[in-house]
């Protein structure tokens, strides 16, 4: 069967229609881009390969986002990571790069490149003014990649940074989702969005994930357990089956992103954040020991100008915390957090890497027959 994102395929998740993408680039200016890198076969030899990884690129907005900082947040639901900025972001709450994507073992390599980025842009960064704080997340593709090879270079970095464009994104196998595991089966990239209708006006909300978590077993689409069934059949257990962890282990990780064009202030953000960790649930995860789950929210609405006048006042339009459309927008950050991953479980393809390990993908034809029995399929 040919790859569909979950929509397509009949799985509707939630109550909030979707923007015309079904993408974190129907937020206005978002942009998206990636840069893969796929070698060899075979047996590992760190440094050479077999490679299956890469690096995704977010920009917030077409401007520079160091002279044009965004209202920003970081909720923490589980802080087994290594991610770079986070700190920043969480004390300022403002996002003053792209936030880029990578492996747990190239993040110094790409904060690196990142940050050159940002001097090329910015060539006062330092010099005649601060210096930057570069975003970037990341997780663990060491089952299909060379990751002791950090293979991501700066022309992988400057070749997603330069390629990002707003409309239809590229999801699952794909960019720093290439070598990624979900479910015990093919992970990656997943993308969705929702349109927030209010007296005041239409907002959006888009969520970008990178799913790389869970064992087959907890997985659930759309309120049904299929992973159990999946199990049962063989799917997500490579041959030969490799040692189980204990009972209830679902280690692994995810980064999830959220833009919206609603005019928050930074602790809405944050209240905003907090919600993905609804979506990330009902897929099946609970966030185990060994995870590292993160959420990174921003507002493209109201800038914030570095080079403003330090005293002078803001008079910025904000939503109220009672106003409806804070409701809708935390809903929305549950429904596109659960559909993003479905959609990069859905868009996956079986991969071989290192040593060849493979990850399944998603058996499309087994869900959706599991789905139609618990009457959970459209059409």
């Amino acid at each position: 069967m040919n790859r569909m994102r979950a929509r397509e395929f009949g799985v509707r998740i939630g109550l909030l229609e979707p923007g015309p993408y079904n993408a974190i680039t129907d937020v206005g200016g978002v942009r998206v881009g990636h840069s893969t890198i796929i070698k060899g076969n075979g047996r590992l030899v760190v440094g050479e390969g077999p490679v299956r990884t890469g690096v995704t690129a977010l920009l917030p907005h077409g401007r520079s986002v160091f002279r044009h900082k965004c209202k920003a947040a970081v909720h923490v639901i589980n802080g087994f990571g290594k991610s770079a900025g986070l700190s920043q972001v969480e004390e300022l709450g403002q996002l003053e790069t792209p936030i880029l994507l990578t492996n747990a073992l190239n993040v110094g390599g790409v904060l690196d490149a990142l940050v050159e980025y940002m001097c090329i842009q910015n060539p006062e960064i330092g010099i005649t003014t601060t210096t930057v704080n570069g975003v970037v997340g990341e997780c663990n593709d060491g089952h299909l990649n060379d990751i002791q090879g950090r293979h991501v270079k700066r022309e992988h970095v400057f070749a997603a940074l330069e390629g990002a464009a707003g409309g239809p994104v590229q999801e699952g196998a794909v960019g720093a989702g290439t070598g990624m595991s979900c479910f015990g089966l093919k992970g990656g990239i997943g993308t969705a969005s929702r349109v927030i209708p209010s007296p005041s006006g239409t907002y959006h909300l888009g969520a970008l994930v990178l799913a790389n978590f869970g064992l087959v077993e907890f997985l659930t689409i759309g309120g049904v357990h299929v992973g159990t069934e999946l199990a049962s059949l063989g799917y997500g257990l490579a041959p030969p089956e490799p040692p189980r962890p204990s009972a209830g282990d679902d280690a692994g990780s995810i980064i999830m992103v959220l833009a919206t064009d609603a005019p928050l202030e930074s602790r809405q953000v944050k209240r905003v954040a907090r919600r993905a960790a609804f979506g990330l649930s009902r897929t099946g995860s609970f966030a185990s020991h060994g995870s590292g789950d993160y959420v990174l929210a921003f507002t493209t609405a109201d800038t914030l100008d570095h080079f403003a006048d330090p005293s002078a006042l803001r008079h910025e339009s904000l939503m109220r915390d009672d106003d409806p459309a804070l409701n809708r927008l935390f809903q929305a950050a549950a429904e596109t957090v659960e559909e993003s991953i479905l959609n990069a479980l859905f868009m996956a393809t079986t991969t071989t890497g290192r040593d060849n390990n493979t990850r399944q993908a998603l058996p499309l034809d087994v869900v959706g027959d599991i789905l139609r029995r618990h009457g959970r399929l459209l059409g």
